[in-house]
């Protein structure tokens, strides 16, 4: 089994690239879906996060809004949070690659090199695009303001530092052209498998 680290800031194209690896025949873990799954109601993160913080539970579940309030205030309370989280989330991987039968598994983390995850993978393939398309795609989801965006980008590393260390890098700026890396970053693989 081959374990390939996704990452990219946002705006990058990382969520549809993933989708593009599970098409070719990869297994897809994503580190924000395992969070979600999490926080939601009966999560493992419910009950030490509410132990903590009881205003960040809403209905059973973690309240990412709740949450982000609370770092804002307090921001020791984002380093809490993280002891709890990471290795919970950490956990969801290692039981997602146990049970994982695809010769190619791909761990979508947006903070890949920032965590030091890394040294747990065969290789590493970063997506990135233009400042200018990454800025344009997150302006559209209408999610955030240019000032959050910014706050995002200065808390991950730079990304000509990440494509630097990355073993493959997908411009994603069609999705045509995303899909041709893809197929070309999973060729190479399962060829240097063959030949291993």
């Amino acid at each position: 089994m081959f374990l390939l680290g996704l990452t990219g800031s946002i705006g990058m194209g990382k969520s549809t690239t993933a989708q593009m690896f599970a098409d070719e025949g990869c297994a897809v873990w994503d580190a924000d879906a395992a969070v979600h799954r999490l926080y939601s109601k009966g999560g493992p993160a419910v009950d030490p996060v509410g132990a903590l913080f009881p205003q960040a539970i809403v209905d059973g579940c973690v309240s990412r809004s709740e949450l982000k309030k609370i770092i804002s205030e307090t921001p020791e309370a984002l380093i809490q949070i993280e002891q709890i989280v990471h290795p919970l989330v950490a956990k969801d991987r290692s039981d997602f690659i146990e049970a994982a039968k695809n010769d190619v598994v791909v761990l979508d983390m947006p903070l890949l090199f920032e965590t030091g995850a890394e040294a747990q993978m065969d290789a590493v393939v970063c997506v990135t695009v233009s400042e200018e398309i990454q800025q344009n795609r997150v302006m559209e989801r209408g999610t955030m303001t240019a000032e959050q965006f910014e706050a995002i980008k200065a808390k991950q590393m730079p990304n000509a530092e990440k494509c630097a260390r990355a073993d493959y890098v997908i411009e994603t700026d069609t999705i045509d052209h995303a899909r041709l890396q893809v197929q070309d970053v999973v060729a190479d693989i399962r060829g240097k498998q063959r030949h291993a």
